[in-house]
């Protein structure tokens, strides 16, 4: 059962690009809530928005409570790894944005969050590479070298704000290549090269 569910935003520079966002000098964090999570490997995409983007990220699993962490002791707080897509309702967001207001709802809808089966972390190496593919095609690859603030700087972070709690999922960015997603797309999910998802749209 999965607790909470933490997001960093704008951990790749390149994304931070593409979408005209600048990059911060400390972790963007927001949530979504746990009734988000897609049930089994088809996403229903909502009827209030003709703009769900993808966005594919290595997801940590936090494996004891912690508060405050010191980031030398941050990867002792997750055991598993998993890829998550963070789907967004683009247009809603934009709109929530340039009135200033929280774009919570343009994050946290049914459906809009997505994990894979999770993997546990001795089992992989590092740096840990990843990868997606929309109807075939590759549209995203990243690295978590690339990343601007690695795991135990997020966990640490979030940490100082909020207690974590055993079964937290933390997702922590995504890389370049967002787009949109249609029904009938097919999406593919790429762990080290190794394919550990399959996800239908409707």
């Amino acid at each position: 059962m999965i607790n909470n569910i933490y997001c960093v935003g704008r951990n790749f520079a390149e994304h931070a690009k593409e979408l005209g966002n600048q990059i911060e000098s400390v972790p963007v964090i927001f949530s979504k809530p746990n009734t988000s999570l897609v049930e089994g490997d088809t996403i229903i995409l909502p009827d209030f928005s003709q703009d769900i983007h993808y966005e594919t990220e290595i997801v940590l699993k936090i494996s004891q409570d912690g508060f405050k962490i010191s980031e030398n002791k941050a990867e002792n707080y997750y055991d598993e790894i998993a890829l998550g897509l963070d789907l967004t309702a683009r247009d809603l967001q934009t709109a929530l944005k340039e009135k200033k207001l929280p774009w919570f709802l343009a994050k946290g809808f049914k459906d809009s969050c997505y994990l894979s089966s999770f993997v546990k972390k001795e089992l992989l190496s590092h740096p840990i590479c990843f990868s997606m593919k929309l109807n075939g095609k590759e549209r995203q690859r990243g690295n978590s070298n690339n990343m601007i603030f690695n795991f135990s700087k997020i966990i640490s972070y979030i940490s100082q704000f909020v207690p974590l709690k055993k079964s937290d999922v933390i997702f922590t960015g995504t890389p370049k290549g967002v787009g949109k997603l249609k029904s009938g797309d097919q999406i593919s999910l790429f762990l080290q090269e190794n394919e550990i998802a399959i996800v239908k749209v409707k």
